[in-house]
């Protein structure tokens, strides 16, 4: 009786293993896997392709993620997600989907400046390479060109915070010798240097002081660690009672939200714009407004669909994807967010 369970228990776990990754997240290994039964190789197999991200618990990259299930699921292939949060682990991951027998991966690399060791540990592995949201770049801080990109066109963006701000600062009627602004950095990646360059340019052709802009280093980039180098700021300069916030996402500003909210600074004091959209629509839904009035909305649909698809057309026919390809995004407050989340499949 005992053979006959075992024999039965190893033929069900020899089936399950046949049939494939259930699409649904691992919260073990932070992997995540979506398939189609058809087969698109000339073995019969389904193509197979990795979608890595930096972060697993980020809004956005969880977007990402979906749409590139979404990708799989329509064309047939199978797209295996994974999270690398360091060097180490993204050269480990890179080894996982070449054992898996992945054919390419698209990456949001924790660190641009593994640039070269991606690209190498990809030939090794004969992994057709793609960079998604940050480009990678080299050993001489420049970006690799000739790796096919899908990115933010940062500085427009960065544009589009600072009228947002100066627009709303202008509706409420504050005088900008008045008022601080903000701006916590992550100096390390080109997009978020561009994004606030953007932002900082248009807030002083505004009229804005540019000495009244308060830069702040941004190293443990999360809400936490946002509100912890703003509550310095605020500290700094404890004499302004108005205050602009702005970043390189959502993250950022909320962070520096919270931290004048824990100084009793009013909400109707606060202006603060975010990017991404997908984390500060928790803000738009409480049911007293804070001082997160706005977000510039990306499309992880495109960035996490298109870059699926186009991985796979290139795996499977042989189309190179643009060299880059850059998007935009669209404001959204709490009066109108719900709407145009909805037309990008994220409500």
């Amino acid at each position: 009786m005992q053979r006959k369970q075992f024999l039965l228990l190893t033929i069900g776990g020899i089936v399950m293993g046949l049939v494939g990754c259930s699409p649904k997240e691992n919260t073990d290994d932070k992997t995540t896997s979506a398939t189609n039964t058809s087969p698109n190789s000339a073995s019969g197999e389904r193509v197979k392709i990795g979608f890595v991200v930096k972060s697993a618990t980020e809004e956005w990259f969880q977007a990402e993620w979906k749409f590139a299930k979404e990708a799989a699921e329509k064309n047939g292939f199978e797209v295996v997600c994974l999270e690398a949060k360091d060097a180490d682990q993204t050269l480990s991951v890179l080894d996982n989907l070449a054992a898996q027998g992945a054919k390419g991966v698209v990456i949001c690399a924790p660190d641009v400046k593994l640039g070269t060791a991606i690209v190498n540990k990809c030939q090794e592995a004969n992994l057709k390479l793609m960079s998604v949201d940050d480009r990678l770049v080299g050993a001489d801080g420049n970006p690799l060109a000739e790796i096919p990109h899908l990115g933010i066109s940062a500085y427009n963006i960065g544009k589009a915070v600072g009228k947002a701000l100066a627009e709303e600062m202008q509706a409420r009627k504050w005088n900008p010798s008045e008022v601080g602004a903000i701006a916590l950095t992550v100096d390390e990646l080109e997009t978020a240097r561009e994004r606030i360059r953007g932002a900082e340019e248009v807030l002083v052709e505004n009229g804005f002081p540019k000495d009244r802009i308060f830069k702040m280093a941004w190293k443990k980039t999360d809400i936490p660690g946002a509100q912890e180098v703003a509550a310095t700021a605020l500290t700094q300069h404890a004499d302004i009672k108005k205050w602009l916030f702005f970043s390189s996402n959502d993250d950022g500003v909320l962070g520096a939200v919270r931290a004048s909210e824990d100084r009793g600074i009013p909400a109707t004091d606060v202006i603060g714009v975010g990017i991404n959209g997908t984390s500060g629509v928790n803000d738009f839904k409480k049911p007293t407004p804070t001082g997160f009035y706005a977000s510039v909305l990306l499309s992880p649909r495109k960035h996490g669909y298109d870059t699926a698809e186009v991985m796979y057309r290139w795996v499977t026919a042989g189309t190179e994807p643009p060299k880059e390809t850059y998007t935009e995004g669209t404001l959204i407050t709490r009066n109108d967010y719900e709407a145009k989340m909805k037309a990008e499949g994220l409500l």
